[in-house]
């Protein structure tokens, strides 16, 4: 589920950009325009991880054998309520890939099983299930999706002709990495179960981004990093699994939480040793954007990636991906270039411009994809339109 605040419901003071940045750690140097590839941690969350880091070495033995369980419980379990769904139901991963192929190695797949997704999804999931259903005999189905998106029903509708009796489980971005869509996960979610099948998504990009309550999205299975678009410490993630699932999803490691009354939860947190610190600074990173009305954050990088986008658009003259529309993206948005944008514009834009922002491509379809967090203020955004033109042209 996810929603925006009406603007009016907030002030310029509640969501001041420049006070933001202050609080992160980025190289005053870099416009850094690629929030969605690996985020940035603010320094309150990062003093609590390393925090818990010193701790660790102070009495690494009491720590990791007679604390760090508790510890990570109650971290999921406001984990669990910030993401309306059952403490039990949700253990920690190190990024939504992993948390994914958790469940691309345990599902029971038989030869002439088929895996559906879009044509739209993130290279590391594809080739998991590539790779995976090969080796079952199954199939990897990728069904095309129309773009520009219209609407949302005609997205559903188009997955929807790749359903076939045989179809196991349908699997698919909640934002997709290389378009910056939000795909109607709920309308699929809820098809797909008056169907019987299981549906299992890849939310790398939500949690921070969109509001997220997962027992009314209704998935099955969801997987989703914290280190993007919440900021916490790189390597934290969770996998979600609906009670009903959770008996034959394994993990990537047999440990110690394989002894005999395990679940979901053991065999998933229990992965040997490891640092755990950045999982326990997650509830931090929750509060910091509570701190901060994350609501109003998000609204005014809607707006202002809004009106980046259209104006580019319009200079341009190049076609949208989808509707100017919240349904449609939110923080991250992929702006469709001119044909003859030149080959290395990325390595131009950081080169020459100290400019960090992708070039994405789907199909035919090239364009920059810009994240828009809360620290990002006009002057960067201005600063990318000036590189644009020099690069592309004044006359664009």
């Amino acid at each position: 589920m996810v929603s925006v605040a009406p603007a009016s419901t907030y002030t310029d003071s509640q969501v001041d950009a420049g006070a933001l940045r202050a609080l992160y750690q980025l190289d005053p140097n870099i416009t850094f325009l690629n929030h969605g590839s690996f985020g940035a941690t603010p320094r309150p969350v990062f003093e609590v991880y390393q925090a818990w880091q010193r701790q660790l070495e102070r009495e690494p033995v009491a720590f990791v054998g007679r604390r760090q369980d508790t510890l990570l419980d109650a971290a999921r379990g406001q984990i669990a309520t910030w993401l309306n769904a059952g403490v039990s139901d949700i253990s920690f991963v190190v990024n939504a890939t992993s948390g994914l192929n958790v469940i691309a190695r345990s599902i029971p797949l038989e030869p002439g099983d088929e895996i559906l997704t879009t044509d739209l999804e993130y290279g590391a999931l594809d080739l998991t299930w590539d790779y995976l259903c090969q080796k079952a005999g199954a199939t990897y189905i990728h069904q095309p999706i129309p773009l520009p998106a219209t609407t949302a029903e005609a997205m559903v509708d188009a997955l929807w002709e790749g359903v076939t009796d045989r179809t196991r489980a349908i699997f698919l971005s909640h934002i997709t990495s290389g378009t910056a869509l939000i795909l109607p996960v709920e309308e699929i979610c809820a098809r797909a179960r008056a169907r019987g099948i299981l549906t299992i998504i890849d939310g790398a990009h939500v949690p921070g981004q969109l509001d997220l309550d997962l027992t009314a999205l209704g998935a099955d299975i969801y997987s989703g990093n914290f280190h993007k678009w919440l900021c916490t410490p790189k390597g934290t993630a969770f996998l979600y699994v609906r009670p009903e699932q959770q008996g034959w999803v394994e993990s990537l490691t047999i440990s110690w939480g394989w002894r005999p009354g395990h679940t979901f939860v053991t065999r998933n947190q229990k992965q040997g040793t490891r640092d755990v610190a950045g999982f326990l600074a997650v509830p931090r990173a929750i509060e910091f954007q509570r701190e901060h009305n994350w609501p109003a954050v998000r609204e005014r990088c809607f707006r202002m990636l809004s009106e980046l986008r259209q104006e580019l658009h319009e200079r341009w003259g190049t076609t949208p991906l989808s509707p100017d529309s919240p349904a449609w993206y939110r923080q991250l948005a992929v702006i469709t270039l001119p044909n003859d944008a030149p080959e290395d514009l990325q390595q131009r834009l950081f080169m020459k411009h100290a400019v960090e922002a992708p070039i994405m491509g789907h199909m035919d379809i090239r364009g920059i994809r810009v994240s828009v967090q809360g620290y990002t203020t006009d002057d960067d955004l201005n600063h990318l339109r000036e590189a644009l033109a020099i690069e592309l042209g004044t006359g664009r």
